[in-house]
């Protein structure tokens, strides 16, 4: 049966790196203990044995569904009523960190629920890949510069899974984690990307605002059924909020498959069908990919060329591989990603321009 799960029960033999025993088998595997809880040496677990079974890249793992030895007494949070994960079998209570139509104690309201808005600016990512180098782009240009992540959907769903998120912040070189529907697990949790992006904006304080998938794109061979899809939505929402709009492009100089050489056919799609212009930014000094982003731009979007610190960003230590590439095997797709958080970072009123 198509899309049925594909559950097997376990054991857990090591929590350090995190293995079970399934069928005889030992397999790698992950838990969202945000979800779940600890996971211990000897638990017998449910697990969902599909990505590694199809030997999935960023997916090539088991991922716990139930600890039946220690995770069946878990209790949600008290007085929470909006579910993420909503009917299903992982539905749990969240605090929206949308801000009431009708604050506490107004019991008339303004009967519109608009606030005076701020205007920062909103970059828009086509895979994980360029969260970290366009965050670290933005604090090299702009010190002191408040920008949040805010993670959509078309990739990994649980906040918790990205390795580049946790150093970031641990570096504070992004100022918070929103998760948006269909995401779930971050600092705070939006029932939509527009709503993530009012509350960074109005209720978090954020100067700017990084909005992207998280890790392991989701991905067909097909033009418009892949996670790099969720850009427009993306980018939708920002314009809608009235917010500068910047789209990061997904550009590469090795990647073997032709469709994303030099430019993307995701960045290309979304170009295409987005309904009002946005910002392109493009590393200074690649004729190539401009001349192919200023075609596809055409009247409606502007390009944007930036300056990049390849060396700087490769001494930082950040995550510098993209589908097991070194930044000095495809320096393009990092390039973009730098040229895109420097110009996020000059849009601001503290950029440098």
């Amino acid at each position: 049966m198509s899309g049925r799960l594909k559950l097997r029960r376990g054991v857990i033999v090591s929590a350090e790196p995190l293995a079970v025993e399934v069928d005889g088998e030992r397999r790698l595997a992950w838990a969202d203990t945000t979800l779940l809880g600890e996971m211990h040496a000897g638990d017998e677990v449910v697990v969902n044995v599909e990505g590694l079974d199809l030997g999935l890249g960023s997916g090539g793992f088991d991922v716990i569904h139930v600890n039946l030895t220690r995770g069946l007494g878990g209790a949600g949070p008290s007085g929470e009523h909006v579910m993420k994960l909503n009917y299903s079998s992982l539905q749990h209570a969240v605090e929206p960190v949308e801000p009431p139509l009708f604050p506490a104690g107004d019991k008339r309201g303004n009967g519109t629920g608009e606030r005076d808005a701020s205007k920062a600016p909103v970059l828009v990512l086509p895979l994980h890949g360029h969260l970290a180098p366009a965050a670290w782009a933005a604090a090299e240009a702009s010190a002191g510069l408040k920008i949040g992540y805010v993670q959509t959907g078309g990739g990994a769903l649980p906040g918790s899974f990205s390795r580049d998120v946790a150093e970031l912040r641990e570096r504070d070189l992004v100022c918070g984690h929103i998760t948006a529907a269909p995401t779930y697990g971050g600092e705070h949790e939006a029932i939509s990307v527009a709503g993530a992006l009012d509350a960074a904006t109005n209720k978090l304080g954020w100067d700017a605002v990084i909005a992207g998938p998280g890790p392991g794109i989701i991905g067909s061979d097909s033009r418009l059924g892949h996670g790099g899809i969720a850009a427009l939505d993306t980018a939708h929402a920002s314009l809608a909020l009235g917010l500068p709009t910047f789209l990061s492009p997904r550009l590469s100089s090795a990647d073997p498959r032709e469709r994303h050489r030099p430019v993307s056919h995701h960045t290309l799609t979304v170009m295409q069908l987005l309904l009002a212009g946005v910002e392109v930014p493009v590393p200074s000094s690649e004729p190539v990919p401009i001349a192919v982003l200023a075609t596809a731009a055409g009247w409606r979007h502007r390009l944007h060329e930036a300056p990049v610190d390849l060396s700087g960003y490769e001494a930082s230590k950040l995550p510098a591989k993209t589908m097991g590439r070194t930044i000095t095997e495809d320096p393009l797709f990092f390039a973009a990603a730098l040229a895109s958080g420097r110009a996020l970072a000059d849009s601001t009123a503290g950029g440098v321009g």
